[in-house]
C-alpha cells in the first residue's frame, strides 16, 4: 500500500497528484511554465484538501527527476524534498523520459508487431536538439537519457532491425525529416497517471532517494524551452 504525492514540474505542463497504489485520487494541472512555482505550493494544498487527507498522512513524495527545464527541475526538486525533511517520509524520483515511455508502451501494448518493439520518448530542447532515450518494453534502457541533435541518419541502426515508437514534444522535429517505415510517432505529454504508476512500483520496491544528496538530472547545464 502507498499513498503518494506526485510532483512534475519538468515540462510545459506541470501536475501535482496523490495516488494510492498508482491509482489517482485527485490531480491538479498547470500548463503555463512560467507559474510553475507559483501553481506547485498551492495545488498541493489543493489536492491534499479535495482528496480528503493531510500532509502527515502521505507515505512520501515523488518527483520528476528530468531532464527537462532547469528551473522546472530545481523547482520540483527542492519541493519534494522539503516536504520529505519536513514530514520525515521517503523521497521517489521517476525519469521524466521514463514517464513518457511507459505512457507510450501502454497506449501500443495490444498492437501486433512483426519485428522487435522499442520506445524513444523526446522532449524540446530548442532547435533540432532533444533530450531522449531508448528502452524497451519492460522499460529497460537500451540508450540512457542524453542530449542529441537530430538528424536524418539518427538511430539509424536501431531501425534497421526494430520497430521504434517516438513520443514526447520533441518528436515532432524528428518526425519531419525521418523516412524509415519502422518509425512510428505517438502524440503524448507527460501524464501523471503514467508518473503515479512508477512512482508506486519505486515505493514498494524500496527505491529512495537520499534526500539530502538527490539531484535533478539536467544533462546539459542550463535548458529553458521558452527562450
Amino acid at each position: 500500500m502507498s499513498l503518494l504525492l506526485n510532483i512534475d514540474t519538468a515540462t510545459e505542463t506541470a501536475s501535482v497528484s496523490i495516488a494510492r497504489d498508482g491509482h489517482i485520487l485527485q490531480e491538479a494541472i498547470n500548463k503555463e511554465q512560467k507559474d510553475h512555482a507559483v501553481f506547485l505550493h498551492i495545488a498541493i494544498q489543493l489536492v491534499c484538501k479535495n482528496a480528503g487527507i493531510t500532509l502527515h498522512a502521505l507515505d512520501g513524495v515523488a518527483v520528476t527527476e528530468g531532464p527537462g527545464s532547469y528551473t522546472g527541475l530545481r523547482v520540483g526538486m527542492a519541493s519534494a524534498k522539503g516536504l520529505c525533511f519536513a514530514l520525515q517520509i521517503p523521497l521517489i524520483t521517476v525519469g521524466t523520459l521514463n514517464v513518457l515511455a511507459w505512457q507510450a508502451i501502454n497506449e501500443v501494448v495490444n498492437m501486433q508487431h512483426h519485428l522487435p518493439v522499442l520506445f524513444c520518448p523526446m522532449i524540446d530542447a530548442r532547435r533540432m536538439e532533444v533530450f531522449t532515450a531508448v528502452f524497451d518494453s519492460n522499460l529497460t534502457p537500451i540508450l540512457t537519457p542524453v542530449a542529441m541533435i537530430i538528424e536524418h541518419n539518427s538511430f539509424a541502426n536501431l531501425l534497421l532491425k526494430n520497430k521504434i515508437f517516438f513520443s514526447g514534444n520533441g518528436s515532432s522535429k524528428w518526425q519531419i525529416i525521418c523516412e524509415s517505415e519502422n518509425a512510428f510517432f505517438v502524440k503524448n505529454e507527460l501524464n501523471a497517471l503514467y508518473m503515479s504508476e512508477l512512482s508506486h512500483k519505486k515505493f514498494l520496491d524500496r527505491q529512495f532517494k537520499n534526500v539530502a544528496y538527490a539531484e535533478p538530472l539536467y544533462i546539459k547545464e542550463f535548458f529553458n524551452p521558452t527562450v
